[in-house]
């Protein structure tokens, strides 16, 4: 019998131990993958920047489910359901979309820009992906993993599919690299999103111009009173310039289009992330 003792087999190195990558100890690992993982996945596919669709998960498709012929192959998933008024918004974010990939896809740059990203998940976020692919461009999902399961829409790349666990985070990386925001109809979320974003341009934390396009006047007329905050002078006037009001795709896509070539033009070249 041998006096040697039996070799122990090595154990993982801590970055292949799941239970402790999971566990309360590791949570700023996970807090810096979810800035670093999506930060590398953007350059590896040369995306230099983004318009982002803000807006409900519970605004959907018509529920006769018609839509126009160009519309053939990209029938939505499961039944057409929702609030009928509202269905229209899920349309026009489609349109929009697709008017704004169009338009992207045809600027004579080597750079992928203006992708459209959204949230990832359905409704609005669908409805944005569901554009850019009818139009066949690349675009982006950024989805949060909810107690709800709320999963990715088949309309984002696969590539450009993103799954977080922190809200944060995934705000952070929608705003970003983001150069316009489009703010449909939407609840708690939507306002959050929303809200924030005028707050940083507000208080030059974001020191770029972002056009925000507000879609659907009497909607957030009636959810927000603008005019009040400035009436109680708990905002200023000028703060009302920091977005536009938008009823059709048209409108919204010539405001966007415009300020976008104002401000970066055609052909601009600058980093792909700005501080």
């Amino acid at each position: 019998m041998s006096d040697t003792p039996d070799r122990l087999a090595k154990p993982a190195k801590a970055y292949h131990n799941l239970d402790f990558l999971n566990s309360r100890s590791a949570r700023v690992i996970r807090i810096q993958s979810e800035y670093l993982e999506p930060e590398n996945r953007l350059r590896l596919h040369n995306v230099r920047d983004t318009i982002v669709f803000f807006g409900s998960a519970r605004i959907h498709p018509r529920p006769d489910g018609k839509y126009p012929p160009e519309y053939a192959g990209h029938e939505t998933p499961g039944e057409a359901g929702g609030n009928p008024e509202l269905a229209r918004f899920y349309d026009e974010a489609v349109e929009l979309s697709r008017k704004l990939t169009e338009w992207a896809m045809s600027l004579p740059t080597t750079q992928r820009r203006f992708l459209i990203c959204s949230g990832g998940g359905p409704g609005i976020m669908e409805a944005a992906n569901r554009g850019a692919s009818l139009a066949g461009g690349k675009t982006v999902g950024m989805n949060i993993s909810l107690p709800f399961e709320q999963y990715p829409n088949p309309y984002i790349s696969p590539e450009l599919c993103f799954e977080f666990h922190y809200f944060f985070l995934r705000k952070f990386w929608l705003v970003y690299p983001a150069k316009a925001l489009v703010i449909f109809p939407g609840g708690f979320g939507t306002l959050d999103e929303l809200l924030e974003v005028l707050t940083l341009l507000q208080t030059k934390k974001l020191r770029r111009r972002i056009p925000i396009v507000i879609y659907g006047e009497s909607y957030w007329r009636e959810i927000l009173n603008f005019d009040a905050l400035v009436k109680w002078g708990m905002i200023e006037k000028e703060d009302l310039g920091l977005f536009q009001f938008a009823d059709t795709p048209e409108a919204a896509f010539e405001y966007l289009r415009d300020q976008l070539l104002t401000i970066y033009g055609e052909t601009s070249e600058e980093p792909t992330f700005n501080d």
